[in-house]
């Protein structure tokens, strides 16, 4: 079995308003604070994700992480995919994967992110995206990242800007969410986009520092 690059990862740290962020592997120990996160958040975090089939208490139950958690490092493990916990002065408080990963000429991927409320508008999502983005572009050896959201998700919109997506389409009808399919905005980023470093980039306009 082939080894991911750049897997595990441990990205950061990044200062941003809120604190100091880091993105690391997740891991089996984050069962409890994943779950009361995504319970807590219920309200702020299902209107923008994929419907699921069953219901969103019995999907964040702390009981369904060990599974889903193995799961996840499995694909990671065959090279698919990367999924990371998003650490705010060391607590989690998030997560952002690298999915669909392609090799051969392609070598592209989508990325995608939650943090919980609590830390919404400190600048975690946009420094963790920076740091995944700089770790999909060097060791992981990716050429172009992509990511969707919908028209209505302001904040999401925002963050993909600060860290330089450029808006390329609307995808109509493109995903089931919230329980119904809804359009969204393909975004994307190549290799050649990036002077330097993502983060970099945000140290420089401002809204961020290293360490």
């Amino acid at each position: 079995m082939t080894q991911h690059p750049g897997w595990p990862p441990h990205l950061g740290p990044l200062r941003v308003k809120g604190g100091v962020v880091t993105v690391r592997a997740i891991r089996l120990r984050d069962a409890s604070a994943w779950s009361r996160l995504r319970t807590r958040d219920r309200a702020h975090l299902e209107p923008w994700e994929p419907t699921g089939e069953a219901p969103w208490e019995a999907r964040h139950h702390i009981s369904g992480w060990p599974g889903l958690c193995s799961s996840l490092r499995s694909e990671a493990r065959k090279g698919r995919m990367l999924p990371m916990a998003i650490e705010l002065d060391g607590n989690f408080c998030g997560q952002i994967t690298i999915g669909n990963v392609v090799r051969g000429a392609l070598r592209s991927a989508w990325i995608g992110y939650w943090v919980a409320s609590d830390v919404n508008g400190l600048g975690v999502a946009t420094g963790a995206l920076a740091l995944g983005l700089d770790h999909a572009f060097g060791p992981v050896g990716l050429h172009r990242v992509e990511a969707t959201v919908r028209p209505e998700n302001l904040a999401s919109q925002a963050v993909l800007r600060n860290v330089g997506f450029r808006e390329e389409g609307l995808l109509k009808r493109y995903l089931d969410v919230d329980g119904q399919w809804r359009d969204h905005i393909l975004v994307g980023m190549t290799v050649e986009d990036v002077p330097g470093t993502v983060a970099d980039s945000l140290v420089r306009s401002g809204k961020a520092t290293w360490g």
